[in-house]
């Protein structure tokens, strides 16, 4: 298989038709072999009862809501072609763009992603996203314009070494970029919603910003928590044992009385809350250490050249 296009759904039942028919009328002018894959999400409203009636489809079935990103990743770990094409199913997306990013990918992209340089979104989306672009950019030093564009083309090894939860699929080019996969984007057509009701909404903006930290986080300490949660623990120890020491030397040339005071209380509290910070640093280094060594650095290697000939 050269191609397959993953979209995440969740009460589309408006849409999944139409988008079906778009693709297969780009897809068919491919020399390529291709599939399409639906990851329903647990929808409420029919559209799984439209998707079985496609053809030719491929649809995953979610027994509940989970999430864009749960559903992405179920298409994916479904798909079998070398190129995975990933694009929402609201019909804001153009199947017409799907050759462009191939195209570009063969300029030797590892992922191409689209770039909605004309978005046709309300201002509030528009005005949040580009918020959470430029705090992005500052954080995790995303190489893209528009991270949030969801259709994206990627090499398949792209997801052998790939932990995604939560709303992690915003950051997945970030994540790549971190593991020396190289990052493309072409500018795609975007369109207004037309039939359903959008997903978005301040609950999806937290989770993202949770995400973001969490990314962030991931890639500063992700092989070394004994640094941060270790310098905390140390800082608070040093903190509380001066701050214990300034006290005596204060109580013992008469400055002041300690007798019910909780000053000392405060300086062993220091020390106790640090001591509980470094052990905590330590053993995140160790569950860090055999998460590294479980998962295996192979995928790391893009590739091996053996030459035996004489």
């Amino acid at each position: 298989m050269d191609i397959s296009i993953v979209i995440p759904v969740y009460n589309e039942a408006e849409n999944v038709e139409i988008l079906h028919r778009k693709l297969v009328d780009v897809l068919s002018k491919s020399k390529k072999k291709w599939e399409i894959i639906f990851a329903d999400d647990g929808s409420r409203d029919g559209t799984f009862s439209k998707l079985k009636n496609l053809k030719p489809v491929k649809v995953v079935r979610h027994r509940t809501n989970f999430g864009q990103t749960a559903a992405m990743v179920s298409g994916i770990k479904e798909s079998k072609g070398r190129v995975i094409v990933v694009m929402d199913g609201d019909l804001q997306n153009d199947p017409e763009d799907i050759p462009k990013l191939l195209y570009k990918m063969g300029e030797g992209y590892d992922v191409v992603s689209g770039w909605r340089a004309n978005r046709k979104d309300t201002f509030s989306k528009r005005y949040f996203s580009k918020a959470a672009n430029l705090l992005r950019g500052f954080l995790v030093k995303d190489p893209i314009h528009d991270s949030g564009c969801s259709l994206k083309a990627y090499k398949r090894e792209c997801f052998d070494d790939l932990d995604l939860y939560g709303e992690m699929h915003r950051y997945i080019p970030a994540l790549l970029r971190w593991k020396g996969f190289k990052i493309g984007e072409v500018k795609v057509h975007h369109y207004k919603r037309k039939f359903g009701k959008t997903k978005y909404g301040l609950n999806r903006v937290l989770k993202g910003f949770l995400d973001l930290i969490n990314v962030w986080f991931w890639r500063k300490y992700s092989t070394r928590p004994l640094h941060v949660f270790g310098g905390v623990g140390v800082l608070l120890i040093g903190f509380g044992s001066l701050f214990g020491f300034y006290l005596i030397y204060l109580r013992l040339i008469g400055r002041i009385s300690l007798v019910n005071s909780s000053l000392p209380l405060l300086a062993i509290l220091c020390v106790i809350i640090g001591v509980q910070f470094f052990v905590s640093g330590l053993l995140a280094d160790i569950a860090v250490k055999s998460y590294f060594r479980i998962k295996n650095g192979n995928t790391k290697i893009k590739e091996v050249i053996e030459n035996q000939d004489m």
